[in-house]
């Protein structure tokens, strides 16, 4: 094939490339992953892109005396949404590159 035929195959494959993401990206933003610390007592629910949706709090886990505790269990229950947000994204990026060498396409998404 000429170098004309792999310059158009290289475009295509890239044209391919970005619908994927677009559509990965949608896909992601309607996902919800959710994480709770204390026992359930604080629930935080995220979009497979990691952005923070819902807090929810047990009435309980609300104590003037140690707010530090509730502030240590909405850390956690964040830290791990996000967390398998990211697993997410990557699983559904690698998949979208159909076996591409594609070495950081969460740049993409802002990642």
């Amino acid at each position: 094939m000429d170098s004309m035929g792999n310059l158009q195959q290289l475009f295509q494959l890239g044209q391919q490339m970005q619908t994927r993401l677009a559509d990965l990206n949608d896909r992601l933003e309607k996902e919800t992953l959710s994480a709770t610390s204390g026992g359930g007592m604080v629930e935080v629910s995220a979009d497979g892109r990691g952005n923070v949706r819902r807090l929810k709090l047990d009435p309980a886990v609300v104590d003037p005396e140690d707010v530090e505790m509730l502030e240590d269990l909405i850390l956690a229950a964040v830290s791990e949404v996000q967390r398998r947000a990211r697993e997410t994204m990557e699983k559904e990026m690698k998949e979208a590159a159909g076996g591409l060498p594609i070495s950081n396409v969460a740049g993409l998404f802002g990642g």
